[in-house]
């Protein structure tokens, strides 16, 4: 897979876009507590530069953190000196014994090698093997609905050093999304342009929760976490692993 989320990416993702993981921390805490998670180690897939883990940390877990991106993983040990995180493809990680699993912002979507709904059954069975009895799955992923919201469309945001041009095509029967971004960090007097193609390919729920079922899941759908609700075009899950 083409390496996502480069140094300047980073940077721009994580001082600009980072309220989502900060938002949904509160809710997704509450779930865990719900479920009699209140210790022991979380696996964070897709855990970017580290918000959610150091929210984790603060309170009392454990964190193993996975990451395709050398950039998210080098500013996540900077942030949580006390975590673990490796850069590994989550379709691939060892996933060691663990109380819960999340994977919050659509790390599931992006495409790589092990992609295809094979390979999310696959990850499925790796993590209801990891997880201890009783044990709980929280993620996101972002729907087909994506498609025909973000087709054709483009945004731009700026910060006070920093700028993205976001440009959106997707294929609506294949069900994929790209994106193709454009940043500007500024550097002392002079912005550092980078580009990059992002490739997710977007899950239905219902081939969602009946992936899950298959798997050995009880689960239901989420409409947010806590006062976090979804973003558009996105859909929330909660699976847990029964007690034999």
């Amino acid at each position: 897979m083409r390496q996502v989320y480069g140094e300047d990416l980073v940077y721009i993702h994580d001082v600009g876009f980072g309220s989502f993981a900060a938002g949904a921390a509160p809710g997704i805490l509450d779930l865990l507590r719900h479920f009699g998670v209140s210790t022991g180690l979380v696996i964070d897939l897709g855990c970017g530069s580290g918000t959610w883990a150091e929210v984790l940390l603060r309170s009392g877990y454990r964190v193993f953190g996975v990451d395709v991106s050398t950039a998210m993983i080098r500013l996540a040990r900077k942030r949580v000196p006390e975590g673990k995180f490796v850069r590994q493809s989550l379709h691939v990680v060892a996933l060691p014994a663990c109380a819960a699993v999340t994977a919050i912002g659509e790390s599931l979507n992006y495409l790589s090698a092990a992609d295809a709904e094979a390979g999310l059954h696959g990850l499925f069975c790796r993590v209801i093997t990891a997880l201890r009895p009783g044990g709980v799955f929280i993620f996101d992923v972002a729907e087909p609905s994506l498609a025909l919201a973000e087709h054709g469309t483009q945004s731009f945001v700026e910060g006070t050093d920093w700028a993205v041009l976001v440009e959106k095509q997707a294929d609506a029967s294949r069900r994929l999304l790209t994106r193709r971004i454009v940043g500007f960090r500024r550097l002392g007097k002079l912005y550092r342009r980078s580009e990059e193609f992002h490739h997710l390919r977007l899950h239905d729920r219902a081939e969602i929760m009946a992936l899950l079922a298959q798997a050995g899941f009880r689960a239901r759908v989420l409409h947010g976490y806590g006062k976090q609700h979804n973003l558009p075009g996105r859909v929330g899950f909660l699976a847990v692993k029964p007690r034999r």
